[in-house]
């Protein structure tokens, strides 16, 4: 799904302005590169994707402070813990997914299931809760890494 940049960076900056804060170049710049990338993605990874195009104004202290600000906008979301990683994903203009994380090589498997989604909003009408968000992280073996400890 193509994202229009301008309505992006007005939630970002309609959030901002709420929080009292500046929406600046340094994060403009964060925000078009993570808006770029398709996958999940760490700060530093991130960092080092700025570097290698030459932006050398962006430090990591900036970033590790941007991220959170954009996830508190909606825009991003903060997914799979492992390794003492976090890693992100944008929310905005992408459909809602889960995660298979294989515990050997690391790999992330997207996936979605109308009927998970159902089960999970039947659980919050019958508690009479309002849930905001949610994820699930299924962790585990793929394909591959079973074989290898056969």
């Amino acid at each position: 799904m193509k994202v229009q940049m301008k309505k992006v960076e007005r939630i970002v900056s309609d959030y901002l302005k709420q929080k009292h804060l500046k929406y600046t170049q340094e994060r403009k710049t964060i925000l078009k590169e993570i808006f770029s990338i398709h996958d999940h993605f760490e700060a530093d990874e991130l960092y080092l994707r700025l570097r290698q195009k030459g932006d050398n104004r962006i430090s990591r202290a900036t970033i590790y402070r941007t991220l959170p600000l954009l996830e508190g906008s909606g825009l991003i979301r903060r997914v799979v813990f492992t390794e003492k990683h976090t890693h992100y994903e944008r929310v905005y203009g992408h459909k809602h997914h889960e995660h298979l994380i294989c515990l050997k090589c690391g790999r992330i498997i997207d996936f979605y299931r109308k009927s998970l989604e159902d089960a999970l909003e039947d659980v919050t009408r019958e508690n009479e809760f309002k849930s905001v968000a949610y994820k699930l992280e299924i962790t585990g073996y793929c394909k591959n890494c079973q074989e290898d400890t056969i």
